[in-house]
């Protein structure tokens, strides 16, 4: 039997600017994210509209990065044996989460005009992924707002699929995966994994395990519904104390705690590694710029280099997949 596509990843290089991605210390970074056993990145890039309620996507070169940066990131990652997952996603100037963009049912020319921008956007760098060979494309992170226009979406599908070859996904974000009726139309079922799994336990290993059981059943049953496999296109926990709690969670100021985060990643891996309908995970997030290796027992953010964390991981990328 051969063995099922599985997704040994991490997301690289998030929030990176202008030039920032050709710059030693991010090829550097990509190095040490390959020696952990990835092997493959989602690489995230923000591109902006100005609000939640704008209709206009658009590439704002003077903050995001250009195409020539974009390029180089996959060439590398291609160079050091790394598969690639591009993956631009919407970040709204007014601060609020892309989850809000949204317009009423009745107002058709928003509608129809974002999508016309979205289509456009999507266009671009479908076809960026395919010049340069990337094995996956996610379509879209997040955007809960928008996800019940069903013929909109699976008009930006038909408009990928007309320009990239490879693997289509979508990030759908965790507590509304179940309520997308065009999953379907997808290769493969991206979520975000963020799920609270260290509520009502005592944060032990079994209790953890314990609620991903319940996370299992209701991802198995999409599968089931929809037909593509499931992985994780984000998931991961900050070290710091509560996160097990509220593992999204990127800005309240806690306590740092590796043990919490090296839990959070030993139960995800060690609950989902070996279903069948389960395809792997893209792990939030490793930075194009990483932190000092002296660092580490102070960073608090979604990061695992020199933690407990990357120990764990580099133990289960060793592992064969059935």
């Amino acid at each position: 039997m051969d063995r099922r596509m599985f997704v040994k990843g991490f997301t690289f290089g998030w929030m990176g600017r202008r030039g920032e991605y050709r710059e030693p210390y991010a090829v550097d970074s990509l190095k040490k994210l390959k020696d952990t056993g990835c092997e493959s990145i989602a690489f995230a890039f923000d591109t902006p509209q100005d609000t939640v309620l704008s209709t206009r996507v658009y590439f704002d070169y003077e903050m995001s990065p250009t195409d020539k940066d974009i390029c180089f990131i996959i060439d590398k990652a291609h160079e050091m044996g790394m598969e690639v997952c591009l993956k631009p996603v919407i970040n709204p100037r007014d601060g609020l989460w892309r989850a809000y963009i949204d317009f009423p049912d009745g107002a058709d020319h928003y509608w129809k005009a974002w999508f016309a921008s979205y289509r456009a956007y999507m266009r671009h760098y479908a076809e960026i992924a395919e010049e340069t060979g990337c094995e996956m494309y996610c379509i879209g992170c997040e955007m809960v707002g928008t996800q019940r226009k069903t013929a909109y979406w699976r008009e930006v599908i038909d408009v990928v699929r007309g320009v990239y070859h490879g693997i289509v996904t979508y990030n759908a974000n965790h507590g509304n995966e179940d309520g997308i009726d065009w999953l379907g139309d997808l290769d493969l079922i991206g979520i975000s994994g963020y799920y609270p799994v260290g509520r009502q336990t005592d944060g032990s290993v079994e209790g953890l395990m314990a609620n991903w059981q319940k996370v299992k059943e209701k991802l198995y049953g999409i599968h089931k519904r929809f037909g593509p496999n499931i992985y994780f296109a984000e998931i991961g926990c900050r070290s710091a104390k509560g996160c097990l709690d509220m593992p999204w969670d990127g800005a309240t100021e806690l306590p740092y705690d590796e043990d919490e985060q090296a839990k959070f990643y030993l139960t995800a891996l060690k609950a989902f590694w070996d279903e069948p309908w389960f395809s792997g995970y893209h792990w939030w997030d490793w930075s194009h710029k990483l932190y000092s290796i002296d660092e580490a027992k102070t960073d608090r953010s979604f990061g695992i280099y020199g933690k407990k964390a990357e120990a764990i991981l580099r133990e289960w990328y060793s592992k064969e997949v059935k």
